[in-house]
């Protein structure tokens, strides 16, 4: 049972350092909070003047290089718990069994982090483990090789439930934050800083059509966070459509009709996912589709001096040249409520966007769809520049075509990755409010008569 303190104090009498009621430490400069009388402070004067020192044990030398700071730490000096039982004095390995009450015997010293000071046993009987010392972190075995490393101490092994085992943070989820760069195309995926995991995912590739000219690809997909397993969903279209490309192209199909497959090929995959493997009965349940897994796709393909970009939904392409005094281009249409409204000419576009209806998709893979309708379309740039494939994560903080183009790096088409990082970043900056994923592939112009390598 826990008994109040005996005296009380907002701040350390000490440091001034700000306490918490209950504390018997300052946890900034160890100040005894317990030895101070009980006597009533003169109005509007400190019950210790600032500046009086106070007579506190010099800390222990630090290890060279130690994570410890030059002052005292937990387990270092004497204290109680919160029923008035002295604690240990000194740190604990937590992997160490307690010995049971009912022996009696004293807690034993095991080998100390770094030096320090001599200790005194602890009491016999009842005793609390002390925190462990971040100190530890530094003299830890240095883990097998392939061992994943915590983020946070950079020194414990990762458990298989995803938490270090030296000082139990958390670690990021593998889909929080993604990038892969090849020499012709490249890609990062964010998880935002409102949304609890990362329901996006893109697939880029590269490989070569039957004469030996170079083709890259890139897919991004964009889970929809109403519907169940958004996040599967999404992945499983950006594989399949990739997979489907990376089938097809080499074998001599038309860029724009491996795009139609692909799409095709990526609601398949989604489809596949409202179908529960062992669930008798199922196949005549007419809801077994409602709220299906669904996602939306966007792809592009740069090859043989054309750009494909094939999709459904509202994640877009844009086109960005490398000479800016030209005019940039949104290559796709949502399918989207706001972009019916200005189809039909009942709203223009100002007002659409600016409806709360606006994001509601018209268009997606999944079991639930009305009606898959890919939508595929060819362009043969006359200039260099670089074709943004992304989600509305990023669009929404560079809606038009110009807006884009300001915000994507002049360099972009020699540093893909760099180029989608920065904007990336620029969504964070914007209030990062979706997941946000960008893949940047850089369009070259071919010399006329050149011919394939």
């Amino acid at each position: 049972m826990s008994q109040k303190p005996q005296h009380e104090f907002s701040a350390c009498p000490g440091c001034a350092e700000p306490l918490e009621s209950g504390d018997r430490f300052c946890g900034a400069c160890g100040y005894d909070l317990a030895a101070v009388p009980a006597a009533a402070p003169e109005p509007d004067r400190p019950t210790v003047a600032i500046g009086t020192p106070v007579n506190w044990p010099e800390p222990p030398p630090r290890e060279p290089g130690s994570l410890s700071t030059a002052t005292q730490h937990p387990g270092d000096l004497p204290g109680t718990d919160s029923g008035g039982r002295d604690l240990p004095t000194m740190a604990v390995r937590t992997d160490d069994p307690p010995r049971p009450e009912a022996s009696g015997a004293p807690l034993a010293a095991e080998a100390a982090v770094s030096p320090e000071p001599p200790v005194s046993p602890a009491p016999e009987g009842d005793f609390t483990l002390a925190a462990p010392d971040p100190r530890a972190a530094a003299q830890l075995a240095t883990p097998p090789a392939g061992t994943t490393l915590c983020v946070a101490c950079r020194a414990g092994a990762v458990d298989a439930d995803g938490y270090c085992e030296n000082c139990g943070h958390a670690q990021p989820r593998e889909r929080d934050h993604m990038e892969q760069e090849l020499p012709t195309v490249a890609a990062v995926s964010d998880r935002g800083l409102r949304h609890h995991r990362n329901e996006d995912a893109f697939t880029v590739s590269a490989t070569a059509l039957p004469d030996g000219s170079p083709a890259s690809v890139a897919i991004v997909c964009d889970g929809v966070s109403s519907a169940t397993r958004p996040d599967e969903a999404s992945a499983a279209a950006a594989r399949a459509a990739g997979q489907s490309l990376l089938s097809a192209l080499p074998r001599g199909t038309h860029p724009q009709q491996a795009m139609h497959e692909a799409i095709v090929a990526a609601s398949e995959a989604v489809n596949s996912l409202a179908e529960e493997p062992g669930q008798d009965g199922m196949e005549h349940d007419q809801h077994r589709h409602q709220n299906a897994p669904a996602c939306t796709i966007v792809g592009a393909i740069v090859a043989d001096g054309l750009l494909i970009v094939g999709w459904v939904g509202d994640s877009r392409a844009y086109w960005v040249p490398d000479d800016r005094t030209s005019p940039p281009a949104r290559l796709t249409q949502d399918d989207s409520w706001a972009a019916q409204m200005v189809a039909t000419g009942l709203m223009n576009e100002a007002e659409a966007y600016a409806d709360a209806r606006a994001h509601a998709i018209t268009g997606w893979l999944g079991a639930d769809a009305y009606e898959l309708e890919p939508h595929t379309a060819a362009f043969k740039p006359d200039r260099p520049g670089v074709v943004v494939v992304c989600t509305d994560g990023l669009w929404n903080y560079a809606e038009a075509a110009d807006d884009m183009a300001r915000v994507v790096p002049a360099d972009a088409a020699g540093r893909p990755l760099h180029g989608a990082q920065v904007l990336v970043g620029h969504a964070l900056d914007g209030g990062g409010h979706d997941n946000v994923t960008v893949a940047l592939l850089p369009f070259t112009l071919v010399p006329q008569g050149a011919g394939s390598a």
